[in-house]
């Protein structure tokens, strides 16, 4: 019996519960809220859905009741809120930060075992932070990012060629920001054949922006973050590691000399399985993508130089 508890019952902790739930990647889900009511209802409204969706999976909303998250397999941590008019970085940061150290202590106090999945923002620092503070081996602290973008770069590949997107391969690395993030275009394919061959430089380099700003441009359209991919790239997280498919997943994960960097949680090509991820791919990268990454690199050590200033870490 596999047991998923997802904290955060908003917008994107919502659908990634109803995703494992409706995909029976978890045969128990727990989806945990501080706001009274709202995962009990979301998780009823979920469960009424199972007839028609034909799924066994059991979904329950607890407020605030940690008891009920017991003996986890995986948590997902979507928690935390976002930056508001005339916030300051610091200020998300630090209200973030607050927020995902007490949801990690509070879990592990009742899961010990389980491994950690980070969505909360901003999502490489707050993976960080959680490797920082809980003691847990670095193996069992992911951070989802990569999986989105990776899922956004493969859609606009697939729209640019006009063919179906799960036949599509590419992936995403380095930090999980529109300006940090690095679409590796010279490995990304088409039924194994090279997307350069089929697109011309232009309408790739289109595809690489639009991935980049992916995330932006659903924020204009909508007035507010997206959630179904973002819920369902946790959830396919979750599906590897539960599962143990030992799938290649772009991750936010602790590096220790890989890619040349040390005491920083970035994305990188990993292997998922029941020990969360258990291996790192090297990209052999190129003179300008080694460049693309150590820059990105220092703009999340910017970001995590943040938790410092304000004695989170």
């Amino acid at each position: 019996m596999s047991k998923v508890t997802v904290v955060g019952a908003g917008n994107v902790g919502a659908t990634c519960a109803n995703v494992l739930a409706f995909k029976k990647i978890a045969d128990e889900v727990i989806m945990l809220d501080v706001k009274e009511g709202v995962a009990e209802g979301k998780a009823m409204d979920m469960n009424q859905t199972a007839q028609l969706l034909e799924f066994s999976s059991r979904i329950k909303g607890v407020t605030n009741d940690y008891a009920a998250t017991a003996n986890s397999d995986v948590v997902v941590i979507t928690s935390g809120i976002p930056r508001k008019p005339g916030m300051t970085r610091e200020e998300l940061i630090g209200v973030n930060a607050g927020i995902v150290k007490s949801v990690a202590e509070n879990i592990l106090k009742y899961s010990p075992n389980a491994i950690l999945v980070i969505i909360s923002n901003p999502m490489d620092t707050m993976t960080y932070l959680a490797s920082k503070v809980t003691g847990l081996s670095k193996h069992r602290i992911v951070g989802m990012g990569g999986a989105l973008d990776s899922s956004r770069f493969k859609y606009y590949l697939s729209e640019a060629l006009g063919v179906n997107p799960t036949e599509v391969e590419g992936m995403v690395i380095g930090g999980h920001g529109d300006t940090t993030m690095i679409p590796v275009a010279r490995l990304a394919t088409y039924k194994g054949i090279p997307v350069s061959d089929l697109l011309s430089k232009e309408a790739l380099d289109k595809v690489v922006a639009d991935t980049m700003v992916g995330g932006a441009t659903l924020t204009g359209l909508l007035g507010t973050s997206a959630w179904y991919a973002p819920g369902a790239a946790g959830a396919a997280v979750v599906e590897s590691i539960i599962h143990d498919q030992k799938k290649v997943v772009p991750c936010c994960v602790s590096l220790e000399g890989e890619y040349g960097q040390n005491d920083i949680c970035i994305g990188v090509p990993v292997v998922l399985g029941k020990n969360g991820w258990e291996k790192i791919i090297d990209l052999k990268l190129t003179a300008e993508e080694k460049e693309k990454f150590e820059a990105s690199a220092a703009a999340v050590r910017k970001t995590n130089n943040v938790l410092n200033e304000i004695n989170a870490i």
